[in-house]
């Protein structure tokens, strides 16, 4: 295990190749006072034991697979279940708990990679996948590669939870939340999208113009807050675009201390998770507990189960082909 720590003008970022996790990362408020704004652990062992997985990468493919089976050529495949019986970001022993190899590292960037055998967790194939982190002035560029020997699916998110006030408030319910989305994923009570897209428009779930997280949190008991996959829209405006096709996918903002964060991504969908079963156990480098809404997850992704619905973009990745995915977290201030 590796600790690396990254910086430029405007951002300090620290990461442990344990998970390819982010551990924290720093930027200014509206007057230039930086402060770690992610969910992380003091001890970078504690990575290997991370079931909220705070900053680590997700793989090989985030959110749920239903009972996961997979068909794929005519073969049926069963991956492992460790949640309700579904298969959940990967496995018991995914990508956030595998230590990654570095093959590059320079004072603005971090390349690492894993090779995860046939096999793992039930997942066909050999594949080979790569993170790269940069920064590039006032953003964190997270791209992804994977290559295979097998047709598989290939889903793969950071999963970095964020409170803008660097939890000084322990709770993110006064941030003001924007998705460019006007449907998200229907979902049964499994957690599992029915297959159905629905509109937002008039549902505690319309974040098109910006709204407190706390506004309408409890309009989902059984959730515990919101646990939702949104379906992007994809605008055709080249000036809105970024690296790699990227667009932008959310805004958050923290009205206290003026910083803003703006997603960008060339997926389909945002996933939006807002810490709902934190419980105060864990404590990070900030000193403070780690609440329920403490902080909210913004996961870039195809959509959830994509392999079992057919009007999903299926995920699977042929050998032959290159998986390439890109997220890029802007910062700034208002």
């Amino acid at each position: 295990m590796q600790l690396f720590n990254l910086q430029n003008k405007n951002i300090a970022l620290s990461l442990t190749n344990l998970g390819a996790a982010i551990q924290t990362l720093c930027v200014p408020d509206r007057v230039g006072r930086p402060v770690n704004v992610v969910a992380g652990f003091n001890d970078i062992s504690r990575y290997g034991d991370n079931p909220d997985y705070l900053g680590c990468i997700v793989g090989r493919c985030v959110n749920r697979i239903d009972s996961g089976r997979l068909r794929i050529d005519g073969t049926t495949y069963q991956l492992t279940l460790n949640e309700d019986g579904n298969h959940l970001h990967g496995g018991f022993e995914g990508f956030s708990k595998k230590v990654w190899t570095v093959k590059e590292s320079t004072n603005h960037s971090l390349l690492l990679e894993y090779y995860s055998p046939d096999g793992e967790e039930g997942y066909p194939g050999n594949l080979h996948v790569t993170v790269h982190y940069a920064l590039k002035d006032n953003a964190l560029e997270i791209r992804y590669t994977a290559e295979t020997d097998k047709p598989t699916p290939v889903n793969l998110t950071n999963h970095t939870y964020f409170n803008l006030t660097g939890f000084t408030d322990p709770l993110v319910t006064n941030h003001e939340l924007k998705v460019n989305a006007r449907e998200y994923s229907e979902k049964n009570l499994r957690n599992l999208p029915t297959g159905r897209l629905l509109p937002v428009a008039d549902t505690p779930l319309d974040f098109k113009n910006p709204q407190c997280i706390g506004k309408n949190i409890d309009a989902f008991p059984r959730d515990h807050g919101y646990d939702h996959n949104f379906v992007l829209d994809r605008p055709h405006d080249g000036p809105t675009l970024r690296a790699a096709g990227a667009v932008p996918a959310a805004e958050l903002y923290d009205p206290t201390s003026g910083r803003l964060l703006t997603v960008f991504t060339d997926q389909p969908c945002l996933q939006v998770y807002t810490a709902n079963w934190w419980t105060g156990a864990a404590k990070g480098p900030q000193g403070v507990d780690y609440v329920q809404h403490g902080a909210v997850a913004l996961e870039t992704q195809n959509f959830p189960d994509a392999p079992n619905h057919g009007t999903f973009p299926s995920g699977i990745l042929r050998p032959g082909s290159l998986y390439k995915s890109t997220t890029i977290f802007e910062f700034g201030t208002k």
